[in-house]
């Protein structure tokens, strides 16, 4: 019994085609939006390279990019198709490609919906990603005179300032790492040599952070340097000066930011994939309805269309048989003792016929 069988006159299939060629030029434009999204995502990573570990974090916005151009190429040719399914004539020449189309439109919807869902799913990768490259970005801060590195101070300067955060995790990190190059640090200072001489690796570790992580809007002077040191400040409590620098990770503002896009490309993404659904199912009714009016040979008459020829589980049976018996097509057959049709033959001599043969007298 075919699922969800709809009756269709001539008229409603006329105008199912002109909807439908529409329809697919719409969608034209909604795989252009899914290629512009892709990119605008793609180049928003470009900008935060540096800070980020080397992953599979573009394979998103490769994903969109691709599914875009696809979207645009089948569109087209759906539109063409519905164009000229409007005449039983001309569907005849469309009459053995709209089946393979429509699968491959379904196959293509589903590659919408992943590249939707992986929007969402990305946000581990991401992660992992920012706190790598946010971490060798910070060791790097001091390497100002070394080529590969020179650009990292302000890169990580305009981070923080853009993003109002400081350090990967928090503040903290720059209290674990030497960010003052050597070169601006005064060796026969004793407070210098000092704080060299306590650190096993020989750093120079002070509890101060870089301009950058300085809050504008804090009401006295940006405090750097002996953050956690009330005693050196006057008027100073450390647990209560939240303004004077900004006390979000850069880590954690940056994950916030692409997960906004992500999630604003995730829900885009994800109505596209439903119009493209229904334009796909559009299709199948108008591809039954045609075909139908074909085989009971009345072009003005009504038809027939429907979603599946059968029902849901002997379509899934039929599918799962065809898959199962396609490496089985050279092999030989043995099923309820059937041999090959080439094998074990009777040998018959057709193009014999009993002739009555004549002796031949001996010569004498």
């Amino acid at each position: 019994m075919a699922v969800l069988k709809v009756k269709f006159t001539k008229t409603k299939r006329d105008k199912l085609a002109q909807i439908l060629w529409i329809l697919n030029w719409v969608s034209v434009v909604s795989g252009i939006i899914l290629f512009s999204l892709g990119l605008f995502l793609k180049i928003e990573i470009k900008k935060r390279n540096e800070v980020m570990a080397k992953g599979d974090i573009n394979s998103v916005p490769n994903m969109l990019i691709s599914v875009g151009v696809i979207a645009c190429i089948i569109n087209f040719l759906g539109g063409k198709i519905c164009y000229d399914c409007s005449d039983a004539n001309k569907f005849s020449r469309w009459k053995l490609v709209m089946l393979p189309y429509i699968v491959c439109t379904f196959c293509f919807t589903f590659c919408i919906l992943l590249g939707a869902l992986m929007c969402y799913t990305m946000r581990n990768e991401l992660e992992e990603s920012l706190y790598l490259g946010l971490r060798d970005a910070i060791k790097f801060y001091k390497d100002t005179d070394i080529p590969g590195r020179c650009f990292l101070k302000k890169t990580v300067d305009l981070l923080q300032i853009g993003f109002r955060c400081c350090g990967n995790n928090g503040f903290r990190d720059w209290f674990e790492i030497q960010w003052v190059s050597p070169r601006y640090l005064n060796m026969a200072s004793k407070e210098v040599l000092d704080r060299l001489k306590s650190n096993v690796d020989g750093k120079f570790l002070v509890d101060g952070v870089p301009f950058s992580c300085c809050n504008p809007s804090s009401p006295r002077p940006c405090i750097q340097y002996q953050l956690t040191n009330n005693s050196a400040h006057y008027n100073y409590d450390f647990l209560t000066e939240e303004l004077n620098i900004w006390m979000k990770g850069c880590r954690e503002a940056l994950l916030d930011y692409y997960t906004g896009i992500m999630r604003s490309i995730g829900i885009a993404a994800l109505l596209i994939w439903l119009f493209e659904l229904s334009v796909l199912i559009g299709v199948r009714y108008l591809q039954t309805a045609m075909k139908n009016v074909l085989l009971l040979g009345d072009l003005e008459g009504e038809s027939d269309g429907w979603l599946l020829e059968n029902s849901f589980v002997e379509t899934a049976k039929y599918n799962i048989s065809v898959i199962k018996n396609l490496g089985k097509a050279n092999q030989i057959s043995t099923v309820s003792g059937m041999n090959d049709p080439n094998i074990n033959v009777q040998n018959t001599d057709c193009d014999k016929t009993n002739i009555t043969t004549k002796s031949i007298p001996a010569a004498r």
